[in-house]
This record gives structure tokens, sequence and C-alpha cells, in this order.
């Protein structure tokens, strides 16, 4: 099993920005030194906890200080930007990392972002699709284009002057192009299928309960038969919060305590969820009433923290409830105490990741 790291990110927004910039630098390229084998940054426009508004911007600043890892946006929100600025963005960075480009794309979730772009009211799931047709259309098929949609319209039949380069945009590095990743992040998922079905791939979100987590691989191995695709389960990443330390108190307190970084996480995303009557996502079953989910309920049944025995086998608990996968994701959080932030990603990739896969036979 691989190790990845994943940071929406969530910040106080008490914390000057540019200090959370170097921060989250600072994980990237330390995830690349501890063997880490991809690193998703996210994105959003409108959240002043979560400050990154184009994770292909921060991609670019590191990739040249990188030198193994894969990285990945988590995600590009779609609906908010243009395919063909897009297509040409993500094919230079995937030339910059020489390949080590991984496509996180989904179509935006957050209403604030939607309504600053003007498309609160639009069906953003179907713009995603457009998008992404256009975006791979620009990626595998030479100029002049021609793409027509709903919401788009993509052309440069005349300004086409192919003996002085113009009205053709740039490939990516990788053939055709990079992979393409969505994130899954309800139980039951219909998304998922369609990522089996078209040849993309899966993350499943840190947030979901592993009951949940389980449905999501029949559904894209249901999708990946449709188009006689082999489902393999190496190919599935599933995220998970989690926290290690040296020391089970300093564990329990860092990880579930009332300065948490990971409850200060659940604090942001419940409140963000609740808004938009997404609580069911927290729930042990669907008829739980909504006042039983507190930050304390996901704090205790979505964050694993402990000392490396205790990690491993909580994190060998959970791959028995949800089935095998091939790569962990770490959810990155905020580093109250950057010591202990570093130890833990330390110690997830030097500690906990031998003994997991030596008990798994990987």
């Amino acid at each position: 099993m691989d190790l990845a790291y994943f940071t929406m990110p969530l910040h106080p927004a008490s914390r000057p920005f540019g200090e959370t910039l170097q921060e989250d630098r600072e994980a990237f390229l330390y995830a690349d030194e501890l063997g880490f084998t991809e690193a998703y940054m996210g994105e959003h426009v409108t959240d002043i906890y979560e400050p990154v508004p184009n994770s292909m911007l921060f991609l670019a600043s590191i990739a040249y200080d990188t030198k193994n890892i894969k990285l990945g946006t988590g995600t590009v929100n779609l609906g908010h930007h243009h395919p063909a600025a897009t297509a040409a963005e993500a094919a230079m960075l995937d030339h910059m990392l020489e390949g080590r480009f991984l496509f996180g794309a989904s179509p935006g979730n957050l209403p604030a972002d939607a309504e600053v772009f003007g498309t609160l009211d639009a069906n953003r799931n179907e713009m995603f699709v457009e998008a992404l047709e256009h975006i791979i259309a620009i990626w595998t098929s030479d100029a002049p284009y021609r793409l027509t949609g709903k919401y788009w319209n993509i052309t440069t039949e005349r300004t086409h002057l192919p003996e002085l380069g113009q009205g053709i945009m740039g490939k990516p590095y990788q053939k055709p192009y990079p992979p393409i990743l969505g994130t899954v992040v309800a139980p039951y998922s219909k998304g998922i299928v369609g990522l089996g079905e078209r040849g993309w791939y899966a993350i499943s979100a840190n947030f979901l309960l592993p009951k949940w987590v389980a449905t999501h691989w029949p559904l894209f191995a249901e999708g990946c038969a449709k188009v006689g695709r082999v489902a393999d389960r190496k190919d599935w990443r599933v995220a998970k919060s989690i926290f290690v330390a040296d020391d089970e108190r300093i564990a329990e307190e860092y990880g579930k305590g009332a300065n948490s970084p990971y409850r200060f996480y659940f604090q942001q995303l419940g409140g963000k969820l609740r808004m938009a009557n997404k609580l069911n996502l927290f729930k042990t079953e669907p008829e739980q009433p909504d006042d039983e989910i507190t930050t304390d309920h996901m704090v205790d049944t979505l964050v694993i923290t402990g000392t490396v025995n205790s990690v491993v086998n909580q994190l060998l608990a959970f791959r028995e409830e949800i089935g095998d996968f091939g790569t962990l994701v770490y959810n990155g959080a905020d580093w109250v105490d950057r010591d202990l932030g570093r130890r833990s990603m330390e110690l997830m990739a030097t500690e906990v990741m031998p003994r997991l896969n030596d008990a798994i036979g990987d």
C-alpha cells in the first residue's frame, strides 16, 4: 500500500496567508522527502479558512523543488474555470513535473464560490462533464479546434495560422493525458460509477464513515465492467484523518482535544455541510437525528489517533471493514504545533506504513 498526502488546506483565518502558504509548501516538500508517493492541494476562492484559490498555481510553485512525488489537484473546480485555460495550464504543469502530474477535477461544490462565478443556480455537474470533454478534446485533437457545448464554445478556426504557430494549444507531457481523478464524498455515490466507465480514478473522502466508504468500490467496479475495464483495487485511493505521536496522551490531546487541529477541521467542515443539508455523510444510520451529529461525534468516529502500534491496528481494522485499496491518503491538518505535525508525517511514513504493509503482506 502506498502513502499519499492531501490538504484542503484548512487553517484558522487569524493566521497570515503567507505563513500558511509557507507551512503548506513545507508539508509538501517534507512528504516528498519522506517518500509519500502523491500529494494533493485543494482550492476555493471565497473561503478564508481554505485560502488557496488555484491548486495548479500552488503546485507550480513547488514543482521544481520536488523530486519523486506526484502532485495532484484536489480538485480543480471545473465549473469555475474556462476549459481552454484549464487545458493549457494543466498541460504546462505536466511538463514542469515531467509527468508527475495528477489531474483531480470536480464540479465545485462550495456555494459561495458558485455565487461569485455566477453559477449558483447552474447545473454544475453538467458543466463539469462538458468542461472535461472539452479539455480532453484539446489534449487529444489537432488544431484548429471547433468544440461546441451548452456552456462553452471553443474555436481557433478563424485565427489558425500553423506557419506562425497561431491557434494551437500545447499537449500534456503524459500521453494521451494525465490521469484524471475524482473525489467521492457520498455513500452509494452514482458519480463513482461514471469514474469507472470513463477510465478515471477515485479518491474516497476522509469524512465518510468506513461503512459508507465500503460502498464505493463495488460501484467503481460496476462502472469499469460496463466498458470492459479491469478494476484493480490498487488504483483505489482512500483518505483518512490520522495523527501519530510518540506518546498516547499527546496523540489523544492533539488529535481530539479542545485545541486539536483535527477538531478545528471537523468544526469547519461540519458547519459547511450542515448549511448544505449534507449531515448524512456523518451519520451511522440514515435516520440518525441531526442534533446527534456534533463535532465530538465527527472526531470520535472519523479521526484515527495514537502511537504507532495503535494507529497500525486501527488502520488494519479500517481496511478490514472497507476492503483492500492501493493508496492511503493522509489528510493534512493545520500545524498548531509544527514539530508534532511533522513528527506525525514522519512516523506515518517510516513506522506505520512499513508495519501496515508487513501485516497485509504487501
